[in-house]
């Protein structure tokens, strides 16, 4: 597999330099997009009914509109056909885009403007359908992103994305929480609806990519059978279902425990809040932007060892604060080491991720990919208090470590047989 990119193969600066290409901002701009709404159905809904006064088991029942998420691989085969009517002039991925984020705009503004404790039913539906849309423009975007790239800059466009999707999450989580402090909540919500409305002028503008044409007549077998078909094709692909399980694993068992941890260590809420989420943000874009260059610089997959690497290395620093106790400076440390480690590898797994898929079903495929993925860690993650009560907070740290080791294992043995994964051939990208 050939991702490295020629054009920055002169030095660091021009691997850089390849966020300022057209298609990577536009990238960029529709990871904000993708990011805006996350928050709107989960923490910032659940605030804003708590500050109304809705009971504590109706606003936990909310926590049911994240399934969209988790479940879009079941819708995901019809974004691979033709547009509606009237919009397949803008090609396969604008012309279900526009439709979906045309409706987003109403229902974000119609979640704002119920009343939830005189019409809990509205409320719900309104998060709903915001919830649905949402998902729905996710997995548009993300076949967007695959699809308008070239594999040499997959990595690139991840980390853009990660940059993107995190302003969004700022915008309707920290922002929209702000604001409401000064001027009404259906206001508020107003505000994001017409942030979310200049998107429909984004993805007029944006070019649409080249990628094979949806079939003209869709069955259950070019939706559903065919996309599966085309995956277990491919020599390796247990184990490259065992690789994208397993690649995150040790954070995965470890990352629930993490503010546990942080509360046994003596640590305030605000110390944990500012160097956490933070510093530690900023840490993780940074990481991601650094994974994407190197991707673009070296390849995916050594990006991929690197970044598997150092996941399981900066675990190591959790288990050295440990030792420490309430150390501020050794917090920020290991808290800067880890997610610059998980955005470098977060980029680098998302490009092997989209390199996987097939044109001809990218939205499909990579919604199964990512759907799997999520479960796993969600089943792994369920271990890990079993683990922290059984075992010292070092050594709860160190085990997590070498739990990276079969992710590193299949991922050494898949660069040793690159072919083994290889996707069917499609027409070329960008």
């Amino acid at each position: 597999m050939s991702a490295v990119d020629p054009a920055v193969s002169r030095g660091w600066g021009a691997a850089l330099a390849v966020y300022a290409r057209p298609r990577l901002l536009v990238v960029l701009a529709m990871g904000f997009a993708s990011g805006l709404p996350r928050l709107l159905t989960l923490s910032t809904l659940s605030y804003w009914l708590s500050k109304l006064g809705v009971d504590k088991t109706s606003i936990g029942l909310f926590a049911l509109l994240g399934l969209p998420y988790t479940l879009k691989f079941v819708w995901a085969p019809l974004f691979d056909l033709t547009p509606p009517p009237g919009l397949a002039r803008l090609g396969r991925r604008r012309g279900w885009l526009l439709p979906v984020q045309a409706l987003l705009v109403p229902a974000i503004y119609w979640l704002g403007h119920t009343d939830p404790l005189q019409a809990p039913l509205a409320t719900a539906l309104a998060a709903l359908a915001v919830a649905f849309l949402s998902a729905s423009q996710d997995v548009i975007i993300d076949a967007y992103r695959i699809e308008i790239l070239h594999d040499s800059e997959q990595g690139a466009g991840a980390g853009a994305t990660q940059v993107g999707y995190r302003f969004g999450l700022l915008a309707a989580g920290a922002g929209a929480v702000a604001a409401a402090d000064f001027i009404a909540w259906p206001w508020v919500f107003t505000g994001l609806a017409a942030l979310a409305a200049l998107n429909l002028l984004l993805t007029a503008l944006a070019p649409e990519p080249h990628g094979p044409a949806a079939p003209a007549r869709p069955t259950l077998q070019s939706m559903i059978v065919a996309p599966f078909r085309d995956f277990v094709q491919r020599p390796a692909w247990p184990l490259i279902l065992l690789f994208v399980l397993f690649y995150k694993f040790g954070d995965a068992v470890s990352g629930g425990m993490a503010n546990p941890f942080y509360n046994e260590m003596g640590f305030s809420g605000v110390e944990i809040a500012t160097i956490t989420k933070l510093f530690g943000v900023v840490a993780t874009l940074a990481g991601a932007l650094a994974g994407g260059a190197i991707a673009a610089r070296l390849g995916m997959l050594p990006a991929l060892l690197l970044g598997g690497v150092l996941q399981a290395a900066t675990n190591l620093t959790f288990a050295w604060l440990a030792g420490r106790g309430h150390d501020l400076v050794a917090l920020t440390c290991a808290i800067g080491a880890d997610n610059v480690a998980g955005g470098l590898a977060s980029a680098a797994f998302v490009a092997y991720l989209s390199w996987l898929c097939n044109q001809a079903y990218t939205a499909t495929q990579y919604a199964l990919l990512t759907s799997f993925m999520s479960v796993g860690m969600t089943f792994f993650a369920a271990g890990g208090g079993w683990l922290a009560d059984r075992l010292s907070w070092a050594q709860f740290w160190s085990g997590s470590a070498l739990l990276a080791l079969p992710g590193i294992a299949l991922l050494l043995w898949l660069m040793r047989h690159p072919g083994a994964a290889q996707p069917a051939a499609a027409p070329a990208r960008g």
